[in-house]
C-alpha cells in the first residue's frame, strides 16, 4: 500500500516536472504600455481605405498594432511578447498612476513629464544597441527626423539630454481650429481672441493645465512677444523659452485672471469633445493641438464644412510625446527591455508610422530616413492633384533633411491654394510657427504646486473660499 503511494507521489512530480519544462518552452515576455487614450492604430480599416502611395506601395490596417508587433517579435526574436495595453488621458493623470503603484514597462507622456521622470531618477535609458543604425531593425535611429533629433538632444536635464531617456512618437503645435465663415480669420492672430466676447460660449479651452497656461501666457505678454525688440534679439529663443515657463507669483496670478476670463467666455472646458463641437457647429473656434485640429477638419469635410487652422504670431507650445522605459517595470531585465525597445523600433517602421499618422491624424517624428514612403505619404494626404493648376509650394525640408533648408526643391510640396492654412499647416507648421513656439520646462515642487492650486481655483472653485 504504501509502495503505490510513493509510484502515485513519484509519478504527480514527473508531471509537474513535464509541466514545468512545457512551461519555459513557452515563456512569453508580458510587456506592459500605457499609452494616450486613441493614440495607435487599432486596425479594422475597410478595404476602400487602403492608401496607395506614387511607388505603388499599398498600405491597409487589417490588425491592431499591438497584435502586428507581437507577432513579428515572435518572427524577429523566436520568442514571445503579450502587449498589456492601457491608457491614460493626461500626463497628470499618468503620473498619479505611479505614484498610487500602477506598475509599467513603457510609457508615452509628453517631454516635460519625461524630464520630470529622468529628474526623479525613474527612467531606464535605452541601450546603446537601441542607436546603432548598422542594425535594419533599428527603425527609430535611422529614421527620427533630424529636426525632433536636435530639439530631443538639445532638453536636458541635470546634464543628461532627454534623447538618452526617451524616443519621440509625435509631435505638433498648440493652435485653432476655426470655422473661417464664422470666425474673422485676423482674430485668430491673437489667443486674446478667446477672451473676446463676440464669440461668447462658441469657443472651448482646453483641459489641460500646461496648454492652457502657456496660452494664457502669451496673452498676458502679447505685446512684449509681438515687439521686434523682442522677435529680433540674437537670444529671441532663449528669451522665448523663459518668458513662455514664467511661473513667479505675479505671473501665476495674472494668469488665473486670464484663464478665468476664458474660462467663463468659453463653451465648454475639454480634452475630446471640442471635435466633435467644432464638426457639428455648436462653437466655432477651439483651442486644440495640432493632431486633433487634422482629425477635426478631415471630419468636418466628410460632411461639407471646411475649417481653418492658426497659430497665433505671438507664440505657441511646441510639444513632444515620447515612449520612456520605467525602472520599476523594466527592473533591468534583459528580455523586457529588449521588447520595449523592438516595440518602439516597429512603431517607428515608415509603413507602421503611417498607419498610425492615418488613424490618429497626428505627426510622427520619424522622417524615415532612406525610405521615401513618409514624405509620399505627406504628399499623398496634403498635396495637389494633377489637375490642380492654382497651387503654392510648402516646404518640408527643415523636418525631412538635415541639409541648407534653400538648397534644392526636394521635399517641397505643391498645395491647392487656401490648403496652406488646413491639415498641412496643422501636421507640418512652418519654420516661422516653429520658430515662435516653445517647449515646456520641467517645473520643480514648488512652481508645481502653485501652478497647481491655480488650475484648481479655475477648474472647480476658488481656493480662498475654503478659509
Amino acid at each position: 500500500m504504501k509502495k503505490g503511494i510513493a509510484l502515485c507521489v513519484l509519478f504527480l512530480l514527473s508531471a509537474l516536472c513535464v509541466g514545468c519544462g512545457k512551461q519555459s518552452e513557452d515563456d512569453v515576455t508580458v510587456l506592459r504600455v500605457a499609452n494616450w487614450e486613441e493614440y495607435i492604430d487599432e486596425g479594422g480599416w475597410s478595404e476602400d481605405e487602403t492608401i496607395e502611395l506614387a511607388d505603388g506601395t499599398k498600405i491597409l490596417g487589417k490588425e491592431e498594432m499591438t497584435e502586428l508587433f507581437e507577432q513579428w517579435y515572435e518572427k524577429k526574436y523566436g520568442e514571445k511578447v503579450k502587449v498589456e495595453y492601457s491608457t491614460f488621458g493626461t500626463n497628470e493623470d499618468l503620473y498619479n498612476q505611479l505614484t498610487l503603484g500602477d506598475t509599467f514597462d513603457l510609457i508615452c507622456p509628453s517631454e516635460y513629464m519625461i524630464m520630470k521622470l529622468m529628474k526623479e531618477h525613474r527612467l531606464e535609458p535605452f541601450s546603446s544597441s537601441f542607436y546603432d543604425t548598422s542594425d535594419p531593425d533599428n527603425y527609430y535611429a535611422k529614421g527620427v527626423s533630424p529636426y525632433i533629433r536636435k530639439r530631443f538632444d538639445e532638453l536636458k536635464i541635470d546634464g543628461e539630454e532627454l534623447s538618452k531617456y526617451g524616443a519621440g512618437y509625435m509631435w505638433g503645435t498648440m493652435g485653432i481650429v476655426y470655422n473661417p465663415k464664422e470666425v474673422d480669420e485676423k482674430d485668430t492672430d491673437h489667443w486674446s481672441m478667446l477672451l473676446d466676447t463676440k464669440y461668447r460660449k462658441r469657443i472651448t479651452m482646453k483641459d489641460s493645465i500646461r496648454d492652457s497656461y502657456i496660452v494664457a501666457q502669451a496673452i498676458r505678454k502679447e505685446k512684449e512677444l509681438s515687439s521686434k525688440q523682442f522677435t529680433q534679439a540674437p537670444d529671441y529663443s532663449n528669451r522665448l523659452f523663459e518668458e513662455m515657463n514664467d511661473t513667479s507669483v505675479k505671473a501665476v496670478d495674472e494668469i488665473q485672471e486670464i484663464l478665468g476670463d476664458m474660462r467663463e467666455n468659453a463653451y465648454s472646458l475639454e480634452t475630446d469633445s471640442g471635435k466633435a463641437d467644432m464638426v457639428t457647429g455648436k462653437v466655432v473656434a477651439n483651442m486644440q493641438w495640432s493632431g486633433d485640429g487634422v482629425y477635426t477638419m478631415d471630419q468636418a469635410e466628410e460632411d461639407g464644412l471646411e475649417l481653418s487652422f492658426a497659430v497665433p504670431k505671438e507664440a505657441s507650445n511646441l510639444w513632444f510625446d515620447g515612449w520612456c522605459m520605467l525602472k520599476k517595470g523594466v527592473r533591468s531585465d534583459a528580455k523586457k527591455q529588449q521588447a520595449a525597445e523592438a516595440f518602439v523600433n516597429f512603431l517607428s517602421r515608415p509603413d507602421n508610422v503611417i498607419k498610425n499618422m492615418y488613424y490618429i491624424g497626428y505627426t510622427s517624428v520619424i522622417s524615415g530616413g532612406d525610405s521615401p514612403l513618409i514624405y509620399e505619404y505627406a504628399d499623398w494626404c496634403y498635396g495637389a492633384e494633377d489637375e490642380d493648376t492654382d497651387t503654392v509650394p510648402y516646404s518640408l525640408r527643415y523636418f525631412f533633411t538635415e541639409e541648407d533648408e534653400n538648397a534644392s526643391q526636394d521635399y517641397v510640396l505643391q498645395v491647392p491654394v487656401g490648403e496652406e492654412r488646413r491639415q498641412v499647416f496643422a501636421g507640418y507648421p512652418p519654420r516661422d510657427v516653429i520658430t515662435r513656439s516653445a517647449i515646456m520646462q520641467c517645473f520643480d515642487d514648488e512652481q508645481n504646486k502653485r501652478i497647481s492650486r491655480m488650475w484648481t481655483n479655475i477648474r472647480c472653485f476658488e481656493w480662498e473660499d475654503l478659509f
